[in-house]
């Protein structure tokens, strides 16, 4: 520590006596003219070239893009400036007066880029940490002291067992991790979308070979990552195992529906876009994740429904091996109208309906002869029950109503026939 201690001593005398020569003092106004320069400039350019950026339609890419670049008009200035003035000092033949200048551009440079590149990490404080690190590094670098400064970061640490815990470890744990986990991220959602249109697979393997590529370039990415910064996995797979059965009795359930999820898939039994019944939930399959399924009904209403349920509990798939759904809606008629009659007018009322399949004709059944009516049952096919069966079941009675009032069919109300056993005498009056 004293080492490191006397060596940055003599590192910030040797600054000091640098900073104290006229051309680093003449080379600086410089800096400081041409970074304000730029700053004028971006106030003056940015509210003009985002007025044109605003006028590009139909380019998502090209607008976000360009929303970047404006947010970092400043530093693009100054980059050029700073280039601009590099080469005509290089040109009048003064390299002594370019060394400062040529630091500065290269720094500028390099946190022009990262602060780019940091835009594609989703998490503004994963972007932020990626980019401070990675400029640090490269600054390092730029200025020759990599290896001091990598002293000094390694020195902030302790020691455990044979590995050492410092600053620079931890730096490069969170460089590499940013980097791996946000390639294995770029690359699983590529893939899966490029799976995702894949016309020759069907919903569900489409849904399993996303999942399965995602959860491979993860683990690979993790392993990278653990071996790059020499942590043994051995030790790592005797503390899973370690703590693998008590961490397996809190999470079965988690375990349980993970599996689930995978069976679901494999014998595509639901899939995306499937009209289900679950219990009382009745709804649409919008989304199958690792752990539950999310449904939509009719009433805006989203349930998420672990897959468990979707191997232990009934399930209903309205469209499971056919788009085709039939509907029964039971109705009475009166005894005085003709049975015949009557079917014919519900059939001919229920093909009335938009939503009734018409290549599927209506059927109508007589089934009973009730105490007080006849029971009929009336049968059709629609190919759209994700937009309701209540609300077609109510067009089609509607549609019989209107018809058999058309017709003269009268719907009896129910009614008892009393019979008194013993003599009533009835007041005229």
């Amino acid at each position: 520590m004293e080492e490191l201690v006397t060596e940055a001593v003599e590192i910030g005398r040797l600054a000091l006596a640098y900073i104290n020569r006229p051309a680093f003092i003449s080379q600086a106004i410089v800096i400081i003219v041409l970074f304000a320069c730029a700053y004028g400039l971006a106030w003056w350019a940015a509210p003009r070239l985002e007025a044109k950026a605003r006028e590009i339609k139909g380019w998502p890419s090209v607008l976000r893009l360009m929303a970047i670049l404006l947010q970092r008009l400043v530093w693009i200035g100054f980059v050029g400036f700073l280039t601009i003035a590099y080469v005509l000092v290089q040109s009048v033949g003064w390299p002594a007066q370019s060394q400062l200048l040529s630091t500065v551009l290269l720094l500028a440079l390099a946190w022009l880029v990262i602060s780019v590149v940091s835009q594609a990490i989703r998490s503004r404080t994963l972007g932020l940490v990626f980019a401070i690190v990675v400029w640090i590094y490269v600054t390092a670098t730029i200025l020759g002291i990599t290896e001091n400064v990598a002293a000094v970061l390694d020195g902030l640490g302790f020691q455990i067992g044979s590995f050492r815990l410092s600053l620079l470890w931890f730096l490069k744990a969170v460089l590499f991790l940013g980097i791996l986990f946000w390639l294995a991220f770029s690359i699983g959602n590529f893939l899966d979308q490029r799976i995702q249109r894949s016309r020759e697979l069907t919903p569900s393997l489409r849904v399993l070979a996303g999942k399965v590529v995602r959860i491979t370039l993860i683990v690979i990415a993790a392993v990278a990552w653990l071996s790059a910064i020499d942590v043994n996995l051995t030790v790592i797979t005797v503390f899973s195992g370690a703590i693998g059965v008590g961490i397996g009795f809190g999470l079965q359930k988690v375990v349980s529906n993970l599996f689930s999820g995978v069976i679901i898939l494999l014998d595509r039994s639901i899939k995306p876009g499937d009209t289900i019944s679950v219990g009382e939930t009745f709804g649409w399959i919008r989304e199958l994740r690792a752990r539950f399924v999310s449904v939509v009904t009719r009433d805006g209403r989203e349930y998420l429904i672990p897959n468990e349920d979707f191997i232990t509990h009934e399930v209903i798939n309205w469209s499971y091996s056919d788009d085709l759904v039939r509907i029964d809606v039971p109705f009475r008629a009166s005894y005085e109208a003709d049975p015949h009659q009557i079917s014919a007018v519900a059939i001919e009322a229920a093909a009335t309906v938009p939503r009734v399949v018409e290549a599927q004709k209506p059927v109508c059944w007589l089934t009973e002869f009730g105490e007080s009516s006849l029971e009929f049952l009336l049968r059709f096919w629609i190919r759209d029950p994700q937009n309701g069966l209540t609300n077609v079941r109510g067009a089609v009675l509607l549609a019989v109503w209107d018809a058999f009032k058309a017709n003269g069919i009268g719907i009896p109300y129910p009614h008892r026939e009393v019979i008194m056993k013993t003599p009533v005498k009835i007041d005229a009056r």
